[in-house]
């Protein structure tokens, strides 16, 4: 049996992963963090430390038109809104950072639609 829990295991893969990864104002961080509940997606110029974009299933335009906020569908819907927020601010290139969660299911869901809406990563 593991002496760490599972979100510990995870928060020590973001952490080896947060030392490859970092954003610029140029081509910021698209992090990816999810929940039982909710799936959430933000840019971050890690340089400056400032929050450029954000979409999550808790945006209530974008909560309407699901039937579930923890499916593979409510991911697809994420990506695609933050890969529309990101064009309107002039963002076309980003760093994928996965949180320490396996590239798959939700969070692949979310990067694949992103890129499909036009982000380069």
């Amino acid at each position: 049996m593991s002496r760490f829990s599972r979100e510990d295991s995870r928060r020590a893969r973001h952490t080896r992963l947060r030392k490859k990864v970092a954003g610029t104002s140029d081509c910021p961080r698209l992090m990816v963090r999810r929940t039982l509940h909710h799936i959430y997606a933000t840019l971050v110029d890690d340089a400056k430390g400032h929050t450029l974009v954000a979409a999550s299933t808790r945006d209530k335009s974008l909560a309407e038109g699901l039937d579930s906020k923890t499916n593979t569908d409510a991911a697809k819907a994420v990506g695609a809104a933050i890969a529309a927020k990101a064009k309107a601010a002039g963002i076309s290139d980003v760093v994928f950072d996965r949180g320490g969660y396996k590239y798959h299911g939700r969070v692949q869901a979310l990067a694949d639609a992103a890129r499909e809406a036009g982000l380069n990563f």
